[in-house]
């Protein structure tokens, strides 16, 4: 238990360090927490002019709190986003989430043809470089100031249209992975996924009094018991019930921004997001095997410029359709550039099943470029915009 805490404390205190020199030089602190983990995490390199970095071990508990870092920035991205508008914009947003899965996806397929991958690699590449990372991008929104914007809103309905798709191909992946390839062993999993949405969605839709009873407390503390136990109690039966416990808790989070408790929320809740926030992106980074890279950089870097492409394209043409200027558009692509926890996910999937070492290790370090590539290009999206559009000479606001 001793080393325990010494290993959290560590871990917390190079993060204070980490996120300090990036707020001193004015860059966004997700790139700075995941090298934070990179350094003093237990993968190569472990050592500087011959001391030991390797201080922070991977366990379940840093499984753990990174887990709560996810749930809470899905939480707080789902109380930004509105059922209502939702519904109300369903058909455009149909229409973005379908190009970026046209476009990304083909992307995957392309690659697996390039670099001669099995049909059962290039299935996983797909996921892999096609799910962008609401986590990432959540922070990257809150840190740029970007949720107020128009853009955000096409970004935010793509990421939604994404994690359903994602539950889709998770329980389809799992199934696959498990050696169950019939079609009774995907439809059972993917039967329960789908009923535990929608119940979710049902419960955020027509729940709004009930929710807002719940939240109504005088007590700060009890407050804030309430919605975190609720919040982490759904996400724990949804990763059950084999549903991502990222998009349940977008979906509870959905289901307070219907109440006027979200204020409240903002204000108790928000240093207890960007704590847990911060240890995910660290756990991303103590992922990261570099020797291990050298075996698959050629599709890493690759993958990195074709998917990067993929993503402003397809945002771009979402953007378009939606009726939002050349800028505008292209933030849309720019906002959804960073991949995550989903391919995480994956990576874990593979790895576990021993199908393709390779996958699950491209997996880990494509996570960790496009976190960092995605980060910087929303922290300087209007120098990328200036740059890509100056040639059309249309860069309307």
């Amino acid at each position: 238990m001793a080393e325990l805490l010494f290993q959290i404390g560590v871990a917390l205190a190079v993060l204070a360090v980490a996120g300090s020199l990036a707020d001193r030089f004015g860059l966004s602190v997700i790139p700075a927490y995941i090298i934070a983990g990179l350094l003093v995490g237990p993968n190569e390199p472990t050592e500087l002019l011959g001391v030991s970095l390797a201080i922070v071990e991977s366990g379940e508990h840093m499984t753990l709190l990174a887990e709560l870092g996810i749930v809470l920035l899905l939480f707080f991205l789902g109380l930004e986003f509105s059922l209502d508008r939702l519904v109300a914009n369903r058909n455009s947003l149909a229409v973005a989430g379908s190009i970026d899965a046209v476009i990304n996806a083909g992307a995957g397929v392309l690659l697996g043809l390039l670099f001669g991958l099995t049909p059962l690699e290039t299935l996983l590449l797909v996921g892999i470089v096609y799910i962008s990372s609401s986590a990432v991008i959540t922070k990257s929104l809150t840190e740029s100031g970007w949720l107020a914007n128009r853009e955000s809103e096409t970004i935010l309905g793509t990421l939604v249209f994404e994690d359903i798709v994602i539950a889709v191909y998770l329980a389809v992946i799992a199934a696959i992975l498990a050696g169950g390839g019939d079609l009774e062993s995907i439809a059972v999993p993917l039967a329960a996924s789908v009923a535990f949405l929608t119940v979710l969605v049902l419960i955020a839709w027509y729940g709004t009094a009930a929710v807002e009873r719940f939240a109504r407390v005088g007590s700060d503390e009890l407050f804030v018991l309430r919605v975190l136990g609720v919040m982490v109690l759904v996400a724990g039966l949804a990763l059950l019930a084999g549903v991502s416990e990222a998009v349940a808790a977008f979906f509870v989070g959905t289901a307070f921004g219907t109440t006027d408790a979200v204020e409240r929320i903002e204000h108790r809740l928000g240093s207890v997001r960007d704590l847990f926030a911060a240890l995910f992106f660290f756990s991303i980074g103590m992922t990261v095997e570099v020797d291990a890279l050298g075996s698959v950089v050629g599709l890493l870097v690759a993958a990195v410029i074709l998917t990067t492409a993929s993503k402003l394209l397809s945002g771009y043409l979402s953007g378009r359709q939606t009726g939002y200027s050349d800028r505008r558009a292209l933030r849309v692509g720019i906002g959804l550039v960073p991949r995550g926890e989903f391919s995480l996910v994956i990576a874990a999937l593979v790895a576990s099943a021993g199908v393709s070492p390779e996958i699950a290790t491209f997996a880990i370090g494509y996570v960790l470029v496009m976190s960092i590539v995605g980060s910087l290009l929303v922290q300087h999206a209007d120098a990328v915009t200036g740059v890509l559009l100056r040639p059309r000479g249309r860069v309307g606001s």
